[in-house]
């Protein structure tokens, strides 16, 4: 697996490589980023041949998208895809302090859902401004679903519906303001649910769709690729439990996920391939997945992730991931090396 390779979306064209930079890192998540730090993680991906960033308003309420806009100010902007993300409205707030929702450094911006057709299209502009960029290539609806709603989720569905959402992404599209439309989520069944009233281009599905979890295979990635509708990839180590934090869906992972961890962890070893390479490697066999977002917090780490994309993993530990029942029996894997 390359992670330069140049992967297109079944309709319109719209290249990715393989491999993108998922900027949420670059808003502080958790910890602290300097501008300097961030314009040097960006500029790593770029000499190592990353060509697609995804970012959200919602990343340090705002940061993430102001230094991704910095970073690629001098760049040719036909030689980068750049996505971001609407349903969440940045209100001027000055009660915000470090540390809300997990943001170390958030700037004086509070979210707001809201999904309705202004809504959406104010997002739109916002985010325009802040990343500096006349065109921002694809736009996703970020976190709907009853997993970040709740009791509130059919008032919400109803913005994207009734409410005319679903119509502004449909029009930003037609119009040629933005190339694709999808949701950005990690939640499938609300993926499933948006394509009955939507025609979706893209979807970045985070965390349910990874070698801990197939639960998206055939109610999802599957109907993706008969409706031509490309998947991204995000959170492939599941928060993080796949790269040996202990962490899951953004907490402490159960104990049956880390039984199941040590288990793939334990063949990992006896085939000494490294878990996160696992990790990283698997989705892409899917012929519905076109390319995969991973965070980094330094050059170091994002030059750690692209070699365990690279790396090579035999056939026989695929294999034995099957035979070991680790992988769902009809999950389609890496061809591998001999």
């Amino acid at each position: 697996m390359n992670a330069r390779e140049i992967r297109s979306l079944p309709r319109g064209g719209l290249a990715l490589t393989a491999l993108g930079l998922g900027c949420s890192q670059l808003g502080g998540l958790y910890r602290p980023i300097s501008a300097a730090e961030s314009e040097a993680l960006v500029d790593a991906a770029w000499s190592a041949g990353l060509r697609y960033f995804d970012t959200a308003p919602y990343y340090g309420y705002t940061l993430s998208e102001r230094r991704v806009g910095q970073a690629l100010a001098a760049r040719e902007r036909n030689a980068f895809a750049l996505s971001t993300k609407v349903g969440r409205l940045m209100c001027a707030d000055a009660s915000v302090r470090p540390g809300d929702d997990g943001w170390a450094e958030p700037l004086p911006f509070r979210p707001i859902f809201d999904y309705s057709y202004g809504g959406i299209m104010r997002s739109y502009e916002d985010s325009q401004q802040r990343l500096g960029v006349p065109r921002i290539d694809m736009l996703y609806v970020h976190d709907i679903g009853a997993m970040t709603h709740g009791d509130r989720h059919p008032h919400y569905w109803a913005q994207l519906t009734e409410g005319g959402g679903f119509r502004a992404l449909t029009q930003l599209r037609e119009s040629g303001a933005v190339r694709a439309i999808g949701l950005g989520v990690n939640e499938w069944e609300i993926v499933v649910d948006a394509m009955n009233e939507v025609s979706l281009d893209v979807v970045l599905l985070a965390g349910r769709y990874t070698l801990l979890e197939q639960t998206a295979l055939a109610p999802l990635l599957d109907a993706c690729v008969r409706a031509e509708t490309a998947v991204v990839v995000g959170g492939v180590f599941n928060s993080g439990v796949l790269a040996g934090n202990g962490k899951f869906n953004y907490g402490d992972a159960p104990i049956e996920v880390v039984d199941k961890v040590q288990r793939l962890a334990d063949v990992s070893k006896r085939f000494d391939v490294p878990l996160p390479a696992a990790a990283l490697q698997f989705p892409f066999a899917h012929a519905a997945v076109v390319s995969c977002v991973v965070g980094a917090r330094s050059v170091a780490q994002l030059q750690q992730n692209i070699a365990w994309l690279e790396r090579p993993i035999p056939t026989t530990y695929w294999q034995a991931l099957h035979d070991e029942g680790l992988i769902a029996a009809d999950a389609p894997v890496p061809k591998g090396q001999a």
